[in-house]
């Protein structure tokens, strides 16, 4: 075992106790899954923004960046950074103010117990797709700082970041997200610096971004109008109301609290998002040998920092990893527990419920790892994570949350529209299979809505 992975695994250890230690607050299944609803601006806005600034940020999007260019339409970080700014402005509030434990309880709400279970199964894929890309990207980072080769390390990533997930619960996970945002934020400022430096301070580095080639107009990535509208729609609509952002926004301690903090999240994703951009622009001027694009940020950061602060560095990336992996886990594990299982029984106790949601959590973190080995990257999982069923939700949770129109038979149909269409959309090729996805949930919903009852909303 080399230093450097013997930090790490230090750093690790130390992770998995805090979560054990601090897991002894749990009590009952909303302290487990949206930490007792009582997190706090800082709390929340860390928390939210290590959730988001996972593996597709930081690993995905520099070596996305090195090897093919970036423009305004690229989903890192500009993408993804909007759709949090838009949850703040349209639909925290309006979501914490339901009382939820898991985006599944709105369609119970709005519509019916059916509609629920159907998006429960909806949902649940999506979180299983975001946690494999943390866990590739995971094993990504282990590989680049250890003799291991990448299978091995996906594996020890699953393992370690599954035992995590279920020993602690979101409460552990927000707490913990404050020094881990930290340390990763601290980190990426010191590379950022450290390249700049590398290529001869910055007016040497402005003229390494000028030269790179890898800033190209958006017309050249997504030529015409509905390619750039493909690539907008999957992180901004498909993201905007996913289950993980939701879970984080419905454990605040106030609608100001959902909203504020969400705002000031994107606001930091943008802003730190920009570091991996830069060194992936600048990372051919830096005559690097690299095995694979995705090992080009843990490549530099170890070749520009010292043992302990590489280190600190992977672990403050594992950590928002980690976190990431935490909230798809214990969301997908939510909402099969407590939107399909738990309303089965007969009664359950809150210890059996915590029971039930732990062992989801262990059976989808092994589903993970299966899909982080056979995936060709990461943006490739997160792209299928974001695009995957999300037109039919966001359609059903926009007018279920905002309107009157419609009930549980057009809340139904299209849920399975959306995720049909998309899916067809895949096999037969489409150019633009997500935009197919949300035309088609529309014409759905205000189809079958027009001839159903008008009907109110079960709770306020």
């Amino acid at each position: 075992m080399t230093p450097t992975l013997t930090l790490i695994a230090l750093y690790m250890l130390l992770q998995l106790g805090i979560g054990v230690w601090v897991s002894r607050r749990i009590k009952t299944e909303a302290d487990y899954l949206v930490a007792g609803r009582k997190l706090g601006y800082t709390l929340l806005t860390f928390s939210i923004f290590a959730t988001w600034f996972g593996a597709e940020t930081v690993i995905g999007s520099a070596g996305s960046v090195y090897s093919e260019g970036i423009s305004l339409a690229s989903p890192e970080p500009f993408g993804y950074g909007l759709c949090l700014i838009l949850m703040g402005l349209v639909f925290a509030a309006p979501l914490w103010r339901r009382k939820l434990t898991t985006l599944a309880d709105l369609f119970r709400q709005r519509f019916s117990a059916t509609v629920e279970r159907t998006a429960a199964i909806v949902l649940i894929p999506t979180s299983i797709l975001w946690a494999a890309a943390q866990v590739r990207a995971f094993g990504q980072v282990i590989s680049a700082g250890s003799t291991l080769e990448v299978e091995v390390a996906i594996g020890i990533a699953a393992a370690a970041t599954i035992a995590y997930t279920v020993f602690g619960g979101l409460l552990v996970d927000a707490i913990t997200d404050v020094i881990q945002g930290g340390i990763l934020i601290l980190g990426l400022v010191t590379i950022g610096v450290m390249t700049v430096l590398n290529l001869g301070g910055p007016a040497a580095a402005a003229s390494a971004v000028a030269e790179s080639g890898r800033i190209v107009s958006p017309s050249a990535v997504h030529p015409g109008l509905l390619a750039g509208l493909e690539a907008w729609a999957i992180p901004v609509c498909g993201s905007v109301i996913a289950t993980e952002l939701v879970g984080r926004v419905i454990a605040a301690r106030s609608a100001v609290v959902a909203r504020r903090s969400s705002l000031a999240a994107g606001g930091l994703y943008l802003l730190v998002g920009l570091i991996p951009v830069f060194v992936g622009v600048t990372g051919a001027g830096l005559a690097l040998d690299l095995a694979h694009p995705e090992q080009l940020l843990p490549t530099v950061a170890e070749t520009t920092l010292s043992t302990i602060g590489y280190a600190i560095f992977a672990g403050g990336l594992l950590s928002a990893i980690l976190s990431t992996v935490d909230s798809t886990l214990l969301i997908s594990s939510g909402l099969l527990s407590h939107n399909v299982i738990v309303p089965a029984l007969r009664d359950p106790s809150e210890r059996i419920k915590v029971l039930v949601a732990r062992s989801g959590v262990l059976a989808f973190g092994i589903i993970a790892y299966l899909l982080a080995l056979r995936a060709e990257g990461v943006l490739d999982l997160v792209e299928q994570a974001s695009a995957f069923g999300s037109a039919g939700t966001l359609v059903a949770v926009t007018f279920g949350l905002f309107t009157r129109f419609g009930g549980p038979r057009a809340a139904l149909a299209t849920l399975i529209a959306g995720v049909a269409s998309y899916l067809l959309g895949l096999v037969w090729g489409a150019p633009y299979p997500f935009l197919l996805s949300l035309a088609t949930s529309l014409l759905v919903y205000a189809a079958v809505a027009t001839f159903e009852p008008r009907v109110t909303s079960r709770a306020t």
